[in-house]
């Protein structure tokens, strides 16, 4: 999305309006109130960090975008703490309000610190994400997704610099860290689908991919299968719900959240590039699809003026607020589809 047309398809900075009137100085606000801001709630580490990966894929940014990039990547260097823990959440006055720690947002921080390691313009910007990459990545995470997140933004930094040996040994954390399935009706390393899935696979594919390993990948494009085929229902996705759901469980389920859908759409677009294969092009497809109104409910998930991301998919439509999270969401299932040449999807 380039350039600065007002038209919202044809990639202007417009389609960021809503992440621009979330941010300020100081960071991304987490929770809106329709299209409002909730700066009571404050700033979190997860959405800065998505909302860093989103900026950096853009080739050609508007000045407003960049002073974003800045203020996220200084947002994401005072977070790490000098162990490589990271705190998640800070209050509107600019004081952080939790304890440094290894969840999510540690994973995803290192996510988007090594894109920006990568791809940030200059080379004092890229130097500065990568020292704060090096510093989470000393550290490790017990939690599942944020290993795998985490594995992304090592994969990202081993493609600029094969030789790093601290993103090498993160990568390779994180995909040992990630099940073998047990149950050849549940292909998949945990009992129950939780969210964002699949994240998992594609930090397989990442990791395979950087470690030259095709049994590594062959793995991930079997789960991204087996996921895909849980949740595609009627030609549409249909995603797991904010309940999860275990292997018994293969009707609709609501509450589906934007970041399950974007997810498959990052996957998707990997294991394309990986293979070439056209059929992952279908599953970028259907990821946008999904936030366009074909899901379950028949409702567009994004605000095509804006750029906002409605909060969740419900029977009855969805969840009117449009927080950072479904922004972003949005925003990066957009970008896949777009690269991909699959914004506009024929019905099967």
């Amino acid at each position: 999305m380039t350039g600065q047309d007002s038209d919202p398809d044809a990639s202007g900075s417009s389609t960021f309006a809503h992440l621009l009137a979330m941010s300020d100085g100081r960071g991304l606000f987490e929770h809106a109130l329709l299209d409002m801001p909730r700066r009571d709630h404050g700033y979190c580490v997860d959405d800065v960090a998505r909302a860093l990966v989103v900026l950096v894929r853009e080739s050609e940014r508007a000045p407003a975008l960049d002073r974003l990039v800045a203020t996220y990547l200084r947002f994401l260097e005072a977070a790490v703490d000098v162990d490589g823990q990271v705190h998640n959440r800070m209050d509107a006055g600019g004081e952080w309000t939790d304890d440094a720690g290894l969840g999510d947002w540690w994973g995803r921080a290192l996510r988007a610190l090594g894109a920006a390691a990568v791809d940030l313009p200059t080379a004092s910007d890229r130097k500065r994400a990568l020292i704060a990459f090096h510093r989470a990545a000393s550290a490790r995470s017990p939690h599942g997704r944020a290993m795998a997140f985490a594995t992304l933004g090592a994969a990202d930094v081993l493609s600029a610099d094969p030789g790093d040996l601290s993103a090498r040994a993160l990568l390779m954390d994180g995909v040992a860290s990630i099940g073998t399935p047990s149950d050849d009706h549940w292909a998949w390393p945990e009992p129950r689908l939780r969210y964002a899935n699949a994240a998992l696979p594609e930090a397989l594919l990442a990791g395979g991919a950087a470690m030259d390993d095709p049994r590594v990948v062959a793995r991930g494009l079997a789960m991204l299968r087996f996921l895909l085929d849980v949740e595609t229902r009627g030609g549409h996705l249909s995603v797991t719900g904010v309940g999860g759901r275990g292997p018994a469980q293969r009707s609709v389920q609501f509450d589906q959240q934007p970041i399950e859908v974007a997810a498959i759409a990052d996957a998707c677009a990997r294991a394309f590039d990986i293979t070439a294969d056209p059929s992952w092009r279908d599953g970028v497809a259907a990821a946008w699809a999904w936030f366009t109104g074909d899901n379950d409910a028949a409702t567009p998930m994004i605000d095509r003026e804006s750029g906002a991301g409605f909060d969740g998919l419900e029977a009855g439509g969805r969840n009117e607020n449009r927080g950072a999270e479904s922004t972003l969401a949005a925003l990066g299932a957009y970008q896949q589809a777009a690269r991909l040449g699959v914004l506009e999807r024929v019905r099967r």
